[in-house]
């Protein structure tokens, strides 16, 4: 399975379209917090002049804020109450004068930039609902709760639906790759569906990157992406075990006249095939979520008319070896790929639900309360800009053997999670911050220091 390494330096990366300027460099950081400085002076010159200083203070205050991230609760959590009017911080998500779609251009090519400058790109897709029950929420409606519904009842909530376009990335450390958004997108009620803003999304960042190639990873919901013709975007999901799948169609028989046929004869379902076939099955160790298990897979090559015309998918029947679990139907449009390869690739779109959960939970990205015009959908898209900042802080900072947060009921961690390099990045700003207010204290600092590790792990 091809992933993504870490790779490149934010001396190279920068923003296109900045309204104005200024001049950054790591080689005049002193410290991992002047890196975090660096990171998010490259995305103020997305705003206007005062806008920008309000972005970098409220960036830096949602991930100190060890309480609810509400806007108040950010500006007391990161000591904003006396540098501006509070109202100033609403006003910067509600109505200031900066597009969510730049931020977004920005934030992808600096991500592609830095962790995929070569080769194939992978793409990571998903949906997730933000719980926002107030009636006057704009872009609010009810939608299916993923998280609570099940195989037997499905639940419904009211709040914000969100697409989220994610580049999947090989942190040094090895194991589960790691999800950063790359972009994010509101569907609300009645409005374009999640497929087809899937597509756009995808459209978008291909136009952007005229030479390179992507590999979009999705469940299956997204399988009809497939028949979308996405430029230089191959596909791979989850396919309906019940699928209308088809042969390819015979040649042409000599002086034959008529419309060439399309497609050949109907299949047998999915379901039938894989109990039927006894012969063809290979044994292979595929990547599920960063463990080798072993698989029995079964593969051939069809026509999924309905959905993808006349292009040709490789479908793969992945059996549980030992008889535990369920079948599973997987398929893609990369006819070079391998059957392992293909369910080792599925398998690796789980750090996107990774990122959904850390972006509401850990960032609280469905607190701030924002409710009329652009507000809401920002707001919601800043929390998932915050997780691929603070991934890229933790990255560019820490190397390939971090420091873990070890506590005694997860006495086997080898990895690091986000509240790792969330921890990580608020400890280097309290220390940052209680060194400047008692620099020539030394023994006032070493009392504090138990207080600053505190805040660091919060919430």
């Amino acid at each position: 399975m091809k992933q993504h390494a870490i790779g490149g330096s934010l001396t190279t990366a920068s923003p296109p379209g900045a309204r104005h300027t200024k001049n950054t460099s790591v080689d005049s950081a002193s410290s991992s917090v002047a890196l975090w400085a660096v990171l998010l002076d490259l995305f103020a010159a997305l705003f206007t002049a005062p806008s920008a200083e309000l972005f970098r203070d409220l960036a830096t205050a949602w991930v100190l804020c060890p309480a609810r991230r509400t806007i108040t609760g950010m500006i007391r959590g990161g000591d904003l109450l006396h540098r501006r009017p509070h109202d100033a911080y609403h006003r910067l998500v509600r109505a200031a004068a900066w597009s969510l779609d730049e931020l977004w251009d920005a934030t992808a090519d600096f991500l592609i930039g830095l962790f995929a400058p070569e080769g194939r790109v992978d793409l990571l897709l998903d949906d997730t609902l933000f719980h926002r029950r107030g009636r006057k929420i704009h872009g609010a409606g009810t939608f299916r709760d993923a998280v609570r519904s099940s195989a037997n009842s499905v639940m419904y909530d009211r709040g914000l639906n969100l697409l989220v376009l994610a580049l999947r990335v090989r942190p040094p450390w090895g194991g589960e790759p790691l999800a950063l958004p790359l972009a994010v997108h509101l569907h609300p009620k009645g409005g374009t569906t999640l497929p087809e803003l899937g597509a756009r999304s995808v459209q978008r960042l291909a136009e952007r990157h005229p030479d390179r190639a992507f590999h979009l990873i999705a469940d299956g919901a997204y399988a009809p992406l497939a028949g979308r013709m996405l430029p230089r975007t191959e596909v791979t999901s989850r396919i309906r075990r019940d699928a209308a799948l088809y042969d390819f169609p015979a040649p042409r028989r000599p002086g034959q006249n008529g419309r060439p046929r399309k497609k050949g004869d109907r299949l047998p379902s999915l379901t039938s095939w894989a109990t039927r076939t006894l012969e063809g099955w290979e044994n292979v160790a595929v990547d599920r979520r960063g463990r080798l298990d072993r698989r029995l897979l079964l593969s051939r090559i069809v026509l999924w008319y309905g959905t993808c015309g006349t292009r040709p998918i490789r479908v793969v029947v992945s059996r549980d070896s030992l008889g535990h679990e369920k079948d599973d139907y997987f398929f893609t449009t990369d006819l070079t790929m391998s059957p392992g390869a293909i369910v080792s690739h599925y398998f690796g779109r789980w750090p996107i639900e990774e990122t959904l959960r850390s972006s509401k939970q850990s960032l609280g990205g469905e607190e701030p309360q924002t409710w009329k015009g652009k507000g809401p959908e920002r707001a919601a898209s800043l929390a998932f800009w915050l997780y691929s900042a603070v991934w890229t802080w933790y990255l560019q900072t820490q190397g390939s053997n971090p420091k873990l947060v070890k506590l005694p009921w997860y006495p086997k961690k080898a990895r690091p999670s986000f509240l790792d390099a969330m921890a990580a990045l608020r400890g280097e700003l309290w220390r940052e911050e209680v060194s400047s207010r008692f620099e020539g204290e030394p023994r006032l600092h070493e009392i504090i220091q138990p207080l600053v590790e505190a805040l660091a792990l919060s919430r």
